[in-house]
């Protein structure tokens, strides 16, 4: 008798367990979300709710995102490095006060190469206006010759303020310095007219949108290049204003490579932020080897997401089409690290046809698919989360490696597990690599390396290909 009742007792159980997984996927609501939203209906109750909501949402984050872990301090070759890239000019400008840049920058001509002298260099008032046209294969050069030798400060909405095509702007360092964050928004603010921008080996830190893209007067910056930046911030940002260190908006054929991007908390308003993305109906955007790291160093309330094709939506007026039927087309997702988010690491909204590949994601909330206006093909991908088509978006999966929502609410992880300690960003495999069936298809991974003969899923076959040599 008693065996029978406790197996039935047990055959229960297990019935309770896949009805409540069964419920977890189809609700689609990952533990880190969920965590905050008990913590908010709980708030103002009396004291024995309010510690039983705490501990809820405590449970939920622990089980989904396990204890909080100190980022190692890696030295990788993503973001601005201690090599300068570009060369000396012969001829070159050199400026060594801020009103000689702002006079050469005023007087540039195709071919220029301005170089600030090393040291420190503050603004305020107004932009630093880049109205002169380069050409191509001339284009108009603002540069240090060291990275780090030259810190500017700026005290403004905007710090360049580029309307113009075909200028470059190499090994800088700069820093936002407001007293209050809604008035350093962005330190290039690239518009109109001001296509083929380059923006390559320099440090931003403590901006809202550090580098903004956008259209003006029915003109777009198109094909751009942002590579090798590290773009960063120092304190969760008090402002309700757009935090995302790359906001591009409606222009074309942008390429966002080898950046690091970092610790952008929003503190005011919807608190949602993102790392970078893409919207206002835009094509032929890529993303490919960036580091997205959501909370390297800071952590604090609201949702941060890591990569994104078509953001939070855009208003009609500022779209290409004046539309926005979609925010993306065609955009591209590649061989990206996306790190510690308390949203989902990639977010599709409205964007059609695009392509999200050989990803990893760790301490993510997954891929999120929305709406019918999405379609994406994944494949490759390694994710520690879900993999979601959500309210109709249209989802094509090929051979992706991801975990089951309710595998989150059981603390149980098992891509994390595949690395030493991703908490820390130690990514070294802590046994066999998860290798695909088939041959590898080629291309480069994140760290700069051709994919090996076997296909590995996510962004890189070994990990130690993107730290710098000194602490290899």
């Amino acid at each position: 008798m008693m065996r029978k009742a406790v197996a039935g007792a047990l055959a229960l159980l297990a019935v309770g367990a896949i009805g409540a997984a069964y419920v977890v996927e189809r609700v689609g609501v990952t533990p880190r979300a969920l965590a905050p939203y008990i913590e908010k209906r709980t708030s103002g109750h009396n004291p024995v709710i309010v510690k039983a909501g705490q501990a809820s949402a405590a449970l939920l984050l622990r089980l989904d995102r396990g204890e909080p872990a100190l980022p190692a301090g890696l030295a990788v070759t993503l973001g601005a490095q201690p090599g300068a890239v570009g060369v000396d000019a012969t001829g070159a400008i050199l400026v060594a006060t801020p009103d000689a840049l702002r006079a050469a920058l005023a007087q540039a001509n195709p071919g220029d190469t301005i170089t600030l002298l090393p040291g420190m260099y503050r603004f305020g008032g107004a932009p630093l206006d880049v109205n002169r046209p380069g050409r191509a294969g001339l284009p108009i050069v603002v540069r240090a010759t060291k990275p780090g030798s030259v810190q500017l400060e700026f005290d403004l909405v905007e710090g360049f303020r580029v309307k113009a095509p075909h200028w470059r702007f190499e090994n800088l360092a700069i820093r936002g310095v407001c007293a209050e964050d809604r008035y350093c928004e962005h330190a290039f603010h690239v518009v109109g007219a001001a296509s083929h921008f380059v923006a390559r080996n320099n440090t931003l830190t403590d901006f809202n949108a550090h580098i903004k893209i956008n259209g003006e007067q029915g003109r777009f910056p198109d094909d751009g290049l942002i590579e090798q930046n590290t773009l960063t911030a120092t304190r969760l940002r008090q402002t309700s204003n757009p935090v995302t260190p790359i906001d591009l908006v409606a222009a074309n054929g942008w390429t966002i490579r080898a950046n690091l991007i970092s610790d952008f908390l929003k503190g005011e308003g919807d608190m949602v932020s993102y790392g970078a993305f893409a919207k206002g109906a835009g094509s032929g955007n890529v993303f490919e080897r960036n580091l997205v790291w959501c909370e390297r160093t800071l952590r604090g309330p609201g949702q941060r997401v890591g990569l994104s094709l078509g953001g939070g939506g855009t208003g009609a007026a500022v779209c290409r089409d004046g539309r926005c039927i979609t925010e993306q087309e065609q955009g591209i997702l590649r061989a990206n690290l996306v790190m510690g988010c308390s949203d989902v690491g990639i977010y599709l909204n409205s964007a059609a046809r695009s392509s999200v590949v050989d990803n990893t994601l760790l301490d993510t909330g997954g891929i999120d698919v929305r709406y019918p206006t999405s379609s994406a093909r994944l494949d490759g991908n390694l994710v520690d989360g879900a993999i979601r088509s959500r309210d109709g978006g249209l989802l094509h999966r090929e051979d992706n490696r991801s975990t089951a929502l309710w595998q989150s609410y059981a603390g149980y992880h098992p891509v994390r597990s595949l690395f030493v300690e991703a908490g820390s960003g130690d990514l070294a495999w802590r046994g066999a690599v998860p290798e695909r069936d088939g041959s590898a298809v080629g291309g480069i991974d994140l760290c700069g390396a051709k994919r090996g003969r076997s296909a590995t899923y996510g962004a890189f076959d070994d990990f130690s290909g993107c730290l710098a040599r000194q602490v290899r």
